[in-house]
């Protein structure tokens, strides 16, 4: 059997220099910004990270029994040469592109997700808003493929830290872009805040974890743009810093729908559509939301030409479940 502590964790040996971050990125939005960060967001932010490592460590067990029960498979006996380390780290990234943007097109693996879009700020303390429901999601079931081919579990859970660990710092507003050619190779903060948009136009865009090359080579890239203000959160915000709330609202939404759907196929779909589908349409989901965007530019360029332009209106939520009663009013 492979003994998993092998390697250690590199994200165990990040958490200073994130704190030290953290702490840089505070003074400079007292500089620069204030409204950058929300006391309460921030300390929310801070929960939800917590609870996310707890909930990891309860689950880990059993992840890696099952990473070692997929490698006894493997087609390939690739051990730890030294070419196999980039080409494990190249594919497992590769494996976290189909992962998030599943994780945006599919309500269940949604419904884990949304917990680390949840906030209506973008700092370094949002990259610590991470699933505590990543196991009941399955999202694990990503990574698999890597250990039927033959990689070293150890392997594929340092390289998959040194990922996590390299998102961290795309997570601010502290810097604007990168050199152009690292811009056209890797993930930045530029790209990343694109993903993190509720902007109509950046919906289910840039899911890169590392290399946004494979944005670019599957149709999902969108550019920052310097002409409108980029909007942080989910189409409908919580309205609350309740961490329970944030860890667990669409599990709620999905568990609601499905009791209500008037048949089996309604049911299914409700957990499988992309986030906002419904079974009367009476809810938006990206694409409906991108392509009434695209008719108010439209509207928009036939109004420069003379022409009537029709008003665009206001988003519908993406969850059934309404704002608790008596949350605070979303900071904007």
């Amino acid at each position: 059997m492979i003994d998993s502590s092998a390697l250690p964790n590199p994200t165990t040996y990040a958490i200073p220099a994130f704190i030290l971050l953290i702490l840089v990125e505070m003074l400079v939005a007292r500089v620069k910004d204030r409204s950058r960060f929300e006391a309460r967001d921030t300390l929310t932010s801070l929960g939800l990270g917590l609870g996310s490592t707890v909930a990891g460590l309860l689950t880990a067990g059993v992840i890696i029994g099952m990473a070692q029960w997929a490698y006894q498979y493997r087609l390939f006996d690739i051990g730890f040469v030294w070419w196999a380390w980039p080409l494990c780290f190249l594919l497992d990234d590769l494996a976290y592109y189909a992962f998030h943007r599943s994780a945006h097109r599919v309500r269940w693996f949604w419904a884990a997700h949304v917990i680390h879009h949840s906030s209506q700020h973008y700092n370094l303390t949002t990259a610590l808003r991470q699933t505590w429901t990543g196991f009941i999601s399955f999202t694990f079931l990503f990574r698999l493929p890597l250990f039927f081919i033959g990689f070293p579990v150890e392997m594929v859970l340092f390289v998959g830290g040194l990922n996590l660990i390299y998102q961290f710092w795309i997570h601010t507003e502290a810097i604007g872009r990168m050199p152009r050619w690292f811009e056209a190779v890797m993930n930045t903060p530029s790209h990343h805040r694109v993903h993190h948009a509720t902007n109509p136009q950046y919906l289910d865009s840039n899911y890169a974890g590392v290399f946004i090359i494979w944005d670019r080579m599957f149709g999902t890239f969108v550019p920052e743009s310097d002409d409108e203000k980029i909007h942080y959160g989910i189409v409908k915000n919580l309205g609350s810093f309740n961490i329970i709330w944030a860890a667990f609202h669409e599990w709620v939404g999905i568990a609601k729908d499905v009791w209500h759907a008037p048949t089996l196929g309604a049911k299914w779909n409700y957990m499988v559509k992309p986030p906002g589908w419904s079974h009367d349409n009476s809810r938006d989901t990206s694409e409906t939301i991108k392509a009434r965007w695209r008719e108010l530019q439209t509207a928009h360029q036939q109004a420069a030409k003379g022409e009537n332009a029709e008003t665009w209106t206001v988003m519908t939520s993406s969850s059934s479940e309404e704002v608790p009663p008596g949350a605070p009013s979303p900071v904007v």
